[in-house]
């Protein structure tokens, strides 16, 4: 089942952010001084933001968060989360989400969803190519920088 995230719920939306990321990011979740269980919480309550959560049997083992960002196009969509639990990878899940967030950005009328990944998560990169992400047409990022910039044209 795939439903909306539940405020009560972001301690373990955030649990589950922790433990994928620490499956790509030998650094996990970065100690930059991010209460992530309170901007977790805040994405969740957020008017104009969405929080999908996947549910199997009785647990939480995806989320995708996404909103339209500060000054972009009203029909532009920004996936900024998206986490499986790594134990359920290849599974099927990951795609399942990803079509209920384009579910929802076409009845939004949303024409296109833009998102950022690490450059060296090659199994990331892979998994959102096989759905149709390209890199931006800008071009690749700065040398400092380590992400890649993606766009997903939604259509109809």
């Amino acid at each position: 089942m795939i439903r909306t995230a539940l405020p009560a719920e972001a301690a373990v939306v955030a649990g589950l952010h922790a433990r994928a990321r620490a499956t790509y990011d030998p650094d996990g979740v970065s100690e930059d001084g991010t209460d992530w269980l309170a901007a977790w919480r805040g994405a969740i309550e957020r008017p104009r933001g969405h929080v999908l959560c996947l549910v199997l049997d009785g647990r939480i083992v995806g989320v995708a968060a996404f909103r339209t960002a500060e000054g972009a196009p009203s029909d532009t969509v920004r996936l900024f989360q998206f986490h499986v639990e790594p134990d359920r990878w290849r599974a099927g899940l990951g795609s399942a989400l990803h079509a209920a967030c384009v579910e929802e950005w076409q009845a939004d009328g949303k024409r296109t969803a833009t998102l950022d990944v690490q450059g060296d998560n090659l199994r990331a990169r892979a998994f959102y190519a096989r759905l149709g992400w390209s890199p931006e047409p800008e071009g690749p990022p700065a040398e400092d920088d380590h992400h890649l910039s993606l766009r997903y044209a939604v259509g109809e």
